[in-house]
């Protein structure tokens, strides 16, 4: 009889949960580095010389290698080389690529030769915009991997147990960090003269206690994976048939659920996110009050989705509805979208406004309880690091091209009706395949809508 003699380390509550706690705080750091400059907008604009357009295409260089297939090779690496050296290298990447900003928007990087000469060719994008787009890129390609590579790390430690749990508590704490950087970075200039360097340079330091932590967390999977060889439920070297080949592949790409998956991941968040760069500065000018009061206003939207988020995923765990969530999450988001668009200027009040942004949370609470928790489902799991990777490089597609539509639509139209409009439409889109992937469930018996935990 060779039942589990050991007891294994993610058979512990307080291992497992710990082991989560420590790659949360990394993505915690990473969301807060990314919307560190949201509500520094007008404050960049003003003392560097960005416009509307060009902090669009900043915002947008944080999905340009990822789209351009980064993102593929992160889930070649990630299936061929393991959790533990992936998810150091792409924590390594943020802090390379959140240097290399800082040093872009520094204020002694703007009197060197090289930022002059960056500025000689493709004047109308300043040479610090371009020199911390260079750095958010790789950053991007950093931040992106490393949510992979979480998602693919919490599908390992939470097999048969709280997953859904797990990968919502870990999107609810990385969310804190929109709140958190929304509050932070307005008090952090006004303290160091309004200036734009002291909150990057903050977020900055954040990133390497990140990867402090991921490097804890590495030494913990690995006792992990000892112990998984000891008990026979898995071997030093992999099988053949175990083995990830380039042709695996195929089998993502020819699945019918993986592009349905794919596609609301990218409606959903390109919904979210450019909105989220651009939040700040939209309720700014619809309430007619200061940048910083937008951050703070904005700052509420993760509120209600980190309470919610690890409520939903108890309920997926234990009963099921993942594809239904869905379609309630896509509802959700329209009713929102069209209320800042055309509700909210005709009635600008701050209480409506905190209402929206929290409600709007709800919907984004939905995503990684529902939507990745069905990835293992329907992907076999030798493949599983590329089919996320994959996920997030068509997200990612859509990351990158809708900031720069985004920015160029604000700038044509001077208002917010129309980028309203637009994130709108992309929640009609994502109700009709969340639609369709309950067809598909229904027709396959994936088990989108039963519950996660094994009975």
């Amino acid at each position: 009889m060779t039942e589990k003699l050991t007891k294994l380390l993610n058979d512990s509550p307080v291992a497992r949960w710990s082991a989560l706690i420590l790659i949360a705080l990394m993505m915690f750091f990473g969301y807060m580095f990314v919307d560190v400059m949201s509500p520094l907008k007008d404050l960049i604009e003003s003392s560097r010389g960005w416009s509307s357009g060009v902090f669009g295409t900043y915002a947008a260089s944080e999905y340009i290698l990822n789209v351009c297939g980064f993102l593929i090779i992160a889930g070649i690496i990630l299936d061929k080389m393991g959790i533990r050296f992936t998810g150091i290298l792409s924590a390594s990447l943020m802090v390379i690529g959140a240097i290399i900003k800082y040093i872009g928007i520094s204020d002694w990087f703007q009197e060197t030769a090289f930022c002059e000469w960056l500025g000689s060719w493709w004047v109308s994008m300043p040479a610090s915009a371009k020199m911390a787009s260079f750095g958010f890129m790789i950053f991007g390609c950093g931040c992106e991997m490393a949510g992979t590579t979480v998602s693919k790390s919490i599908a390992k430690w939470f097999k048969g147990k709280e997953m859904a749990l797990a990968m919502g508590l870990e999107m609810a704490i990385a969310r804190l960090g929109v709140f958190a950087v929304m509050w932070i970075a307005p008090i952090i200039a006004n303290q160091f003269d309004k200036s734009i360097v002291a909150p990057v340079a903050f977020c900055a330091c954040l990133l390497c206690i990140g990867l402090i932590f991921f490097i804890v967390f590495s030494i913990m999977d690995k006792k992990f994976d000892k112990q998984l060889v000891a008990a026979g439920l898995a071997t030093e070297e992999k099988s053949p048939e175990d083995e990830f080949h380039l042709s695996d592949l195929s089998k993502v790409f020819s699945s019918k659920m993986f592009w349905l998956v794919a596609l609301l991941c990218v409606l959903y968040y390109s919904a979210i996110f450019p909105f989220q760069r651009y939040a700040p500065d939209f309720l700014s000018k619809t309430l007619s009050v200061s940048p910083e009061v937008g951050a703070q206003l904005f700052s509420c939207f993760p509120i209600l989705a980190m309470c919610l988020t690890p409520l939903l995923g108890i309920f997926l765990d234990n009963k099921g509805k993942g594809a239904s969530m869905l379609m309630v999450g896509a509802i959700i988001m329209i009713v929102c979208h069209l209320c800042f668009a055309f509700v909210l200027p005709i009635f600008p009040e701050q209480w409506f406004a905190v209402l929206l942004i929290v409600v709007l949370g709800v919907s984004f609470s939905l995503v990684p309880a529902a939507l990745w928790p069905s990835v293992p489902k329907i992907i076999d799991e030798k493949i599983l690091g590329s089919a996320y990777c994959l996920i997030f490089w068509v997200q990612n597609l859509g990351l990158c091209f809708v900031p720069l539509l985004i920015g160029k639509v604000l700038e044509a139209t001077g208002g917010y009706v129309a980028p309203m409009t637009i994130f709108a439409s992309f929640g009609i889109l994502a109700f009709v395949f969340s639609f369709f992937l309950k067809i598909e469930d229904k027709k396959k018996g994936y088990g989108l809508e039963k519950p996660n935990i094994e009975k």
